[in-house]
């Protein structure tokens, strides 16, 4: 089974069982030299950035829910392509899909969206300082890159 790196609304575990339903969460995972995006079409992106890192969720995606992913992310009509991507995980490196917005151009969420994604960030346990990253808000005080509280 391929391996899949959720950024955006897919790291909802609920939202992720409906619509892949063989599929299974195998933990969190990162994504180096990349940062995340809201693009113009409103939604999640990943664009290329050296210094920066997007955290998210590895999946175990079932080869039969593949077809339904790609339609999610609206493959057929190039909202999304999918390429493969090496990410870390506490096991040590992977190789998985990850979905790319056509658009790397910065632009306002749809209602509701990323609302939705940074629920689904802190339902996986995700850094809070990332968190606070894509909300566009400044980092909790006391906080460092990875999400601990300083001494």
């Amino acid at each position: 089974m391929p391996l899949y790196f959720a950024y955006g609304s897919n790291m909802d575990r609920t939202a992720m069982a409906a619509r892949c339903p063989a599929s299974r969460p195998l933990g969190s995972a990162r994504l180096q030299r990349h940062k995340f995006v809201i693009n113009s079409d409103g939604y999640a992106t990943i664009v290329h950035e050296p210094r920066s890192v997007v955290h998210g969720v590895l999946y175990d995606l079932a080869l039969s829910d593949v077809a339904a992913l790609d339609r999610y992310e609206d493959l057929a009509r190039g909202l999304y392509r999918k390429v493969i991507q090496p990410v870390l995980t506490d096991a040590g490196p992977r190789r998985a899909m990850v979905y790319i917005g056509r658009s790397s151009e910065p632009g306002p969420p749809r209602p509701g969206y990323l609302e939705s994604v940074v629920a689904a960030a802190r339902q996986a346990g995700l850094p809070l300082s990332y968190i606070a990253e894509i909300e566009g808000k400044p980092a909790p005080q006391g906080f460092r890159a990875i999400g601990r509280k300083t001494h």
